[in-house]
């Protein structure tokens, strides 16, 4: 994949950084970096498996929720520098510990210097390859990686331009996710599962996070998928681990945890609308589930 650094115009925030010199503004400069690289048994149950999905978490990320529960790699850019190398040589340590998949946390904006790493090592992985976003990406971008991943994980966070402005600066997200996850559903298909351990192995699964005082516009956003997206080709996951974290308690009606009368609302509609795919328990609010971001899996 050709790209200039020198203007960086990779995602929908066209911030026009100079990566060479300076990071941009996801947070990325012109090098991988990553925080974490290990099993993870916190995704779901088809992701997760027994063994656990081989997760790298990328550092930096370009649509800065104010309430991201990993905002010490989003927002504050811990992790570490490597090359897309070492990169390759992280997703085959992955495989050898017997991850079920490789989880390629939010790495949007590492998207030429993850191709290259791809490219190195995909013919020797016999698992699947995941691309998990939060969807704030250009539709094109993403058929670069058509042959390179086998599971979307988008999340379709916001469904007002106005919500996601105000928690993200981003008015244009709810446009630019529907095309993105046109375009991911285009390249997977209909999901494919493992018959023997039922474990997902080709398909997009779209991810919504329930979030306090927003019950209605997660109503609104089902019914949107419904009637605009081909139930059979996609599943849901319906979250309801939503945490005040970093700024939430800059917005008094982000600063506490979804209650059970808003989250089975929104589970109900999702239920009669006629979903497949799964929904968390209230217990998964917790800050518990986020990982600890250190450097575990990135040096050899």
């Amino acid at each position: 994949m050709q790209f200039d650094f020198n203007q960086c115009t990779l995602c929908p925030r066209n911030c026009r950084a100079n990566r060479n010199q300076i990071t941009g503004f996801c947070g990325a400069g012109n090098k991988i970096k990553i925080a974490r690289a290990s099993l993870h048994f916190w995704e779901e149950p088809c992701i997760s498996g027994v063994n656990g999905s081989g997760a790298v978490f990328f550092s930096g990320c370009n649509l800065q929720c104010c309430f991201c529960q990993n905002y010490q790699i989003s927002s504050q850019n811990f992790g570490l520098e490597i090359t897309p190398k070492r990169l390759a040589e992280i997703f085959l340590e992955l495989q050898e510990q017997n991850a079920h998949n490789i989880n390629l946390v939010t790495a949007t904006h590492y998207l030429p210097l993850l191709i290259p790493a791809l490219e190195l090592i995909k013919h020797k992985l016999t698992i699947p390859v995941i691309y998990n976003t939060s969807s704030y990406e250009f539709a094109e971008n993403l058929r670069m990686l058509d042959g390179f991943i086998d599971i979307y994980l988008p999340d379709f966070k916001f469904f007002s331009s106005q919500t996601a402005k105000l928690y993200a600066n981003a008015p244009d997200y709810p446009e630019i996710a529907e095309k993105a996850i046109s375009e991911m559903i285009r390249q997977t298909g209909m999901p494919v599962f493992d018959s023997e351990h039922k474990l997902l192995k080709k398909g997009c699964m779209i991810r919504h996070l329930v979030m306090p005082s927003h019950r209605h516009e997660s109503i609104k956003l089902l019914h949107f998928l419904a009637e605009n997206f081909d139930k059979q080709q996609f599943l849901l996951s319906l979250m309801a681990q939503y945490t005040p974290m970093q700024k939430s308690n800059h917005f008094p009606e982000l600063n506490r945890h979804v209650t059970k009368m808003e989250y089975d609302s929104v589970l109900k509609i999702a239920q009669n609308l006629g979903f497949s795919g799964y929904s968390q328990d209230k217990s998964s609010a917790d800050s518990n589930y986020t990982p600890d971001f250190n450097l575990q899996g990135v040096i050899k």
